[in-house]
């Protein structure tokens, strides 16, 4: 879309046809992922509904639906009966995210994008129309049962905006790879440590959960069953058990780190001991322990934190070269490495939780700030062995 509008003649003067400017680029850019991720939503769950043989929902039902989703999926609010539900689907954010950054980085592409004033300028276009469109999505929305929390949606839907697209556009023109390189030297390798450990906590807290639904697969489908609506309504569990698994894993981070995480106020569950409440009836929570006991595999998911700061340090040390320093410097840079990357998991705790309610589920998910610290204290030790190990090692 982007491209066949930057082929498009201009309105008004000039010597003939040209491209279209980049602030309209821009416009057009952030319209096209509204546009396309909100009828991919919206389609996905008018077919499920449409399945369900009790009926289901009705077009607009599902319509809505979708934009609500769309809404909780960029840090937004929805004010029900029960109380503000403020929890994002984190696999849909991250699409959302993707589908923005991918947008930015065709707008810089297409028109020839350098600077930092022109970053700057195609950053805020895109995401101003962006955070527009969601507030005049949140506005149709609006209406008692389901109403709208504008000012954290809008808050939400800018934070997710610009971070999105100021990553790829940056990247793309360069602007990004300029502003690293002025920096000192060991800063790319402790970046690359972090990104690299953060991706590992994730990928072994996914594993971790796969594990957990695996081990009581028959609890997950006997709750799907008392659900009903047959194929459909399992293909609609199973979409929203995809859609809130980010959020499972790192809800497992805090399990692995130390604090646990929580499901509402009577649902604990932590290496040191399990309390167990009622929990809505979503098959993903079937990964849950049955009893107050405390599962094998939660004691075996410690170790996720020191896994990371390993790979995080390793990677700190490979990445390292003459002109960052030898095996000492190496080492301290693990250990920062290791304190971001709790700071990242902080962060991501507190993005992956929420609230279903203003009740007993007032409180999802891992506490940000206490898993943040459990994971640099532990990630910070094997971060700097591993960095100092590994940088030696190159040295000869």
């Amino acid at each position: 879309m982007v491209s066949l509008l930057a082929r498009l003649p201009r309105r008004g003067g000039g010597d003939g046809p040209g491209p279209l400017s980049p602030v309209w680029l821009a416009v057009a850019a952030a319209v096209a992922v509204s546009v396309t991720g909100l009828v991919g939503l919206g389609l996905a769950v008018v077919v499920v509904s449409t399945l369900d043989p009790s009926g289901g929902l009705t077009v607009g039902g599902s319509t809505a639906l979708a934009g609500r989703l769309w809404l909780l999926a960029q840090g937004g609010e929805i004010d029900a009966d029960s109380g503000p539900i403020v929890l994002a689907p984190l696999l849909l954010t991250l699409l959302v995210a993707w589908g923005l950054s991918r947008a930015g980085r065709g707008v810089v592409r297409l028109a020839g994008t350098t600077t930092v004033r022109e970053v700057a300028r195609d950053t805020g276009t895109i995401g101003g129309v962006h955070v527009v469109l969601a507030l005049l999505l949140a506005v149709v929305l609006d209406g008692p049962g389901a109403g709208v929390g504008f000012l954290r949606t809008t808050a939400g839907a800018a934070v997710l905006a610009l971070a999105a697209v100021g990553w790829g556009t940056a990247r793309e023109s360069g602007v990004l790879d300029a502003l690293l390189d002025r920096l000192p030297g060991p800063v790319r390798p402790v970046l690359r440590g972090v990104l690299a450990g953060l991706l590992t906590a994730v990928a072994l807290c996914t594993a971790v959960v796969a594990v957990a639904v695996a081990a009581d697969s028959a609890g997950y489908a006997a709750l799907s069953r008392s659900l009903g609506g047959a194929g459909a309504g399992a293909l609609g569990l199973l979409l929203l058990a995809l859609l809130l698994l980010p959020n499972a894993a790192i809800a497992v981070l805090g399990l692995a780190a130390g604090p646990g995480f929580l499901v509402g106020s009577g649902t604990l569950v932590s290496v040191h001991g399990v309390t167990l409440g009622s929990v809505p009836a979503l098959p993903l929570l079937a990964a849950l322990p049955d009893t107050q006991a405390v599962p094998l595999i939660a004691f075996v998911s410690q170790a996720v934190p020191a896994v990371a700061g390993l790979v995080a340090g390793a990677t700190v040390g490979r990445w390292f070269t003459a002109r960052d320093g030898g095996s000492v410097v190496a080492g301290l840079a693990g250990i920062g490495a290791g304190v971001l990357l709790g700071v990242a998991s902080g962060a991501l705790a507190f993005v992956a939780g929420g609230s279903l309610g203003d009740g007993a589920l007032a409180e999802v998910g891992a506490p940000a700030v206490a898993t943040g610290i459990a994971v640099a204290a532990q990630s910070g030790i094997a971060a700097a062995v591993a960095a100092t190990i590994t940088r030696w090692r190159a040295l000869g």
